[in-house]
């Protein structure tokens, strides 16, 4: 059984696309699955465009996904460069090839490459057995002497020994002029495998990089989990085969096979990948969701390395089950640490048939006598209250949930009172009641 090698070939345009992305994943899971090779190699063959930084875009994104790479800038250069910018003297070398069959000529300044006029069979591991035929005679390179990409494509899987090359559906229609490329070098035809398009989640046509959610810098920046968007990515286009979504990356290693990669194009759903995400975050360590919570809100200001790191831990573990994203954690947490909060409206105007002054009065004047206060405390409080003046503990609930954070939702209400400890709960309380009278 041969050697497993496939390889991601980007281009530095500046962003990594959910697309690429998806394309570099599923690379790595056959890589990984099958004990192969995971190239990186960069096609940055635009001189006017390509810069470092467009670059250094490309190896953030895929460290912070987690796709760690096996041979390229950085690792192991078996077959390198990885720049196509640097791999001048090999495309002389490989033309000069071309030249000597008999097979490119001059035309205009560029050179031609002399197509064969047969139909070309590509037994693609996805698609099926697909025949196109190449038409015309195409540029290899161009007038100003830059490689054109198809050449350097060839040139590159042939020299880095490429075994497998798993890219979009949209390339299947270079594919031919690919085919007709290796013949003319007399090489071994690689194993293609052509993966469906991500179609936008609103509205028709392959996602782009303008639209929404189109770019993996935005869900780091907007603190999704990488192992959450890395899992979403792999349902788009493959499934495990059963109902299950959430499944630790090496499970889909195991599993994952380029027969099971679907023909149907996906299209993209955030709201499916927040689930994703929402549901790892449950799921993890609580010393974990609570050293990645502390850094966040330490780095949107809202505590200091001089705040109670203990009392932030407290906040962040009763929250854990809540909160959907690191994103909405700022929010989700900010009146702990500040009593200058805003009070909604419209949650308020709900309130009013509890009669909120008189329960928040009942409250206070319960937990001024109460000798402990600590969770299991406070229930049997609000339970007692409720009892004695025939109403529902509701009454009781969402008034002071309001009156101690002015929101209508939160992390467990008995938890919550808890943590921000009997003083704060009494402060707050009291400060309310100027809000409803």
């Amino acid at each position: 059984m041969e050697d497993v090698r496939v390889r991601f070939a980007p281009s530095p345009t500046g962003f990594l696309h959910i697309g690429g992305a998806r394309t570099a994943l599923f690379n790595w899971l056959y890589a990984r699955h099958s004990g192969g090779t995971f190239v990186l190699r960069i096609e940055d063959t635009d001189a006017g465009r390509d810069t470092q930084e467009a670059v250094d875009v490309i190896f953030s994104g895929l460290r912070w996904l987690g796709l760690d790479w096996d041979e390229g800038p950085f690792a192991r250069e078996k077959f390198g460069p990885y720049f196509q910018s640097k791999r001048g003297e090999i495309y002389k070398k490989y033309l000069a090839k071309l030249r000597s069959s008999g097979l490119v000529y001059d035309k205009d300044g560029a050179i031609y490459f002399k197509i064969s006029g047969k139909p070309q069979v590509i037994n693609d591991l996805i698609r099926g057995t697909v025949t196109r035929k190449e038409e015309k005679d195409f540029v290899i390179f161009r007038s100003d002497g830059s490689p054109v990409f198809h050449f350097v494509n060839v040139v590159d899987d042939i020299d880095m020994q490429i075994t497998h090359v798993i890219r979009g559906e949209d390339h299947l229609s270079n594919t031919s002029k690919h085919v007709e490329l290796f013949k003319a070098f007399d090489a071994k035809i690689p194993h293609f495998a052509h993966i469906s398009l991500i179609l936008k989640e609103h509205g028709q046509g392959k996602m782009s990089k303008r639209d929404t959610g189109a770019l993996v810098e935005d869900y780091e920046k907007r603190k999704f989990l990488p192992a959450a968007l890395r899992n979403y990515l792999c349902l788009l286009g493959w499934a495990p085969g059963n109902d299950t979504e959430v499944l630790p990356i090496e499970e889909i290693i195991k599993m994952f096979e380029l027969k099971d990669v679907n023909k149907t194009n996906a299209r993209f759903d955030e709201k499916k990948l927040a689930h994703i995400n929402s549901e790892y975050l449950r799921s993890m360590p609580m010393d974990e969701f609570c050293d990645l919570g502390f850094r966040i809100l330490l780095d949107q200001g809202i505590i200091t390395q001089a705040t109670d790191r203990e009392y932030v831990f407290d906040i962040l573990s009763i929250c854990q089950e809540k909160v959907r994203s690191f994103e909405e954690l700022t929010n989700f947490v900010s009146y702990f640490f500040s009593e200058d909060y805003e009070f909604d409206d419209v949650a308020k105007e709900k309130l009013a048939k509890f009669d909120p002054v008189k329960r928040i009065n009942e409250v206070i004047n319960g937990i001024m006598d109460m000798t402990e206060y600590y969770q299991e405390k406070l229930e049997e409080l609000i339970v007692s209250l409720a009892n004695f003046h025939h109403v529902k503990t509701g009454y009781y609930i969402h008034t002071v949930r309001f009156a101690i954070s002015g929101r209508s939702v939160g992390p467990s209400f008995y938890r919550l009172l808890s943590v921000l400890g009997k003083k704060n709960v009494l402060s707050r309380l009291k400060k309310a009641l100027n809000v409803f009278r």
